[in-house]
């Protein structure tokens, strides 16, 4: 149940271009359905890097059109990373700067090595982030510290990430370089166990109640309470606390 996506673009730091992009639109399409599909790891597959952001050498041969169309993808591409229905981890073991951290800031955890540098350093190019760093690093850590890191296009190690709650795990390094995607792995087992539509309905309801007040939130999560409400998961999960066991969830 457990799906890794790894970004394999070695020679461009795995840059962002448009053939990337699509890619990952194709791969994130093909999950949204898959019932089988219980959480999904976002790592690299190249050592000491996460994602360097947008392919700046692509993006000097665009014309000006060309660039937000660009950027308009690569937004949407996030988006439709942030909305599956499932819980998503992003497990960073190198640098993830501009549109990488973008793309981790759309995972619902974030795991990270010590030694792993992040930040959104797109004013230096006298640009702002493009795919969602606007609004989800405010989200995730605040706002007052959200403008601080964007307007000094600061770059933070895991440790001072874990401090200001940009990431939910920090881990040491190994020798292999995949630290972060190794506890990415414990996390995901942990959730292995749980009733997938229960799952699936407690992120819906997270995601949308965070964006409301809290009597229009009560009410999402009345919704979507009552989507677990009859199901073959919900019987089976009552049947098995009665016979002290362990469920065997199908996802029904």
């Amino acid at each position: 149940g457990i799906v890794v996506l790894g970004l394999n673009r070695s020679h461009a730091k795995n840059a962002l271009n448009k053939n990337l992009l699509k890619m990952m639109t194709k791969a994130v399409d093909a999950l949204k359905s898959d019932k089988k599909v219980r959480t999904v790891i976002f790592r690299s597959e190249v050592p000491g890097i996460f994602c360097a952001g947008a392919d700046l050498k692509e993006r000097a041969k665009m014309h000006s059109s060309e660039v937000s169309s660009f950027v308009s993808k690569a937004r949407a591409t996030i988006n439709e990373m942030a909305n599956l229905p499932v819980p998503t981890i992003a497990a960073i073991d190198g640098t993830a700067l501009g549109g990488g951290l973008e793309l981790a800031l759309a995972c619902d955890i974030r795991v990270a090595a010590s030694s792993a540098k992040m930040g959104l350093v797109e004013t230096k190019l006298a640009i702002i982030p493009g795919a969602g760093g606007t609004q989800r690093l405010p989200r995730t850590i605040g706002a007052s510290l959200a403008k601080e890191l964007i307007f000094s296009a600061r770059i933070v190690d895991g440790e001072e990430a874990k401090s200001i709650g940009l990431v939910s795990h920090v881990v040491e390094q190994n020798d292999a370089g995949d630290a972060a995607y190794r506890r990415a792995l414990a996390l995901a087992r942990e959730f292995l166990p749980q009733g997938p539509l229960a799952m699936r309905a407690a992120k819906l309801a997270i995601n949308q109640g965070m964006e409301v007040d809290l009597v229009t939130g009560l009410a999402i999560e009345e919704a979507c309470y009552a989507q677990t409400i009859p199901t073959k998961d919900r019987i089976e999960g009552l049947l098995a606390f009665k016979e002290k066991r362990p469920p065997r969830y199908k996802g029904e």
